[in-house]
């Protein structure tokens, strides 16, 4: 099954600007997602976003729900149509007139399967976040004490047994660093102290 978009533009340049509201993009994120297992993912990936948005590019609050809205609905079609990834959720946000710089960030998390590349910050941190925050999450389970006195070496140590989260894919998770000049290392404790406030 192929889930390549075939083509590299999305949404339409004069919907610059165009959200959703949050009560908008939550009631279509509890529609579409059933499972609480992905909702918390994408509800880590998204707060990842916001957070990075806000602490690095010092975002004002519109900016910042842009990034959010970005994670909280880039899985939203895994769920329930595994096989329009993530084809139905670009075409129901270009369908609401949606900022195209979000369309296109979700549209190029996964490039190997999507066949967009991640081009802007938007699409490079949403692709690194989005496989490193599972393996992280999926470390955090098998802890005692969760994400409490979790570090940058335990982690590292889990990505390099492949059998761990092995659904986890440790080429995208290097290539994503190399493409937004993050290390490694910084993006794992980045992660790591920020996603443990959702649940």
């Amino acid at each position: 099954m192929s889930l390549h978009l075939g083509r590299t533009h999305f949404g339409n340049p004069a919907n610059a600007g165009n959200v959703l509201s949050k009560e908008q993009a939550f009631e279509l994120f509890n529609s579409w997602v059933l499972n609480p297992k992905l909702q918390l993912h994408m509800k880590q990936v998204a707060h990842l976003m916001k957070c990075w948005a806000a602490e690095k590019l010092n975002a004002d609050e519109a900016t910042q729900w842009k990034w959010e809205m970005a994670g909280l609905l880039h899985d939203a079609d895994w769920d329930q149509w595994p096989e329009q990834h993530c084809k139905k959720i670009i075409e129901e946000l270009e369908t609401s007139n949606i900022d195209p710089e979000i369309i296109r960030a979700i549209a190029s998390h996964g490039h190997t399967h999507f066949g967009v590349e991640p081009e802007t910050e938007m699409d490079k941190m949403l692709y690194a976040f989005d496989e490193l925050s599972g393996l992280i999450h999926a470390y955090s389970l098998m802890r005692p004490g969760g994400y409490d006195g979790m570090d940058v070496k335990g982690v590292n140590k889990r990505l390099k047994e492949k059998s761990f989260a092995a659904n986890v894919s440790r080429d995208d998770i290097n290539d994503a660093c190399q493409r937004a000049g993050i290390q490694l290392n910084d993006l794992i404790t980045f992660i790591v102290a920020k996603q443990a406030s959702v649940k």
